[in-house]
């Protein structure tokens, strides 16, 4: 039932993301400050350009551990919405009840 693909794939992009953060933000800060030179601020630019794309946080998704599901996410439980309800339904999860009115 798991998308381990999509998964893998995400862990990977956290991977990246986490050992080029430093690099990352340095190379932006010399790509924003306005007191040095354009030529140094555009050389920034290229080398950030040259990073893997993986390696930009806002490449990550939250996805479902469980099912790899993407949408309906809560952060809380790392788990979708579908995954958090059929585990409530067969008692998995601690603390939560299945309300019926």
């Amino acid at each position: 039932m798991a998308k381990t693909g999509m998964i893998e794939r995400n862990n990977k992009r956290r991977r990246i993301a986490a050992r080029d953060a430093e690099k990352r933000s340095e190379l932006k800060a010399i790509a924003t400050d306005r007191d040095l030179p354009m030529e140094e601020r555009f050389a920034a630019r290229l080398k950030l350009a040259q990073l893997p794309r993986n390696g930009s946080p806002t490449r990550i998704r939250n996805r479902c551990e469980v099912t790899g599901r993407p949408r309906g996410f809560y952060r809380k439980l790392k788990m979708s919405r579908i995954a958090l309800r059929e585990l409530g339904n067969q008692g998995l999860i601690p603390g939560l009840l299945k309300s019926s009115w």
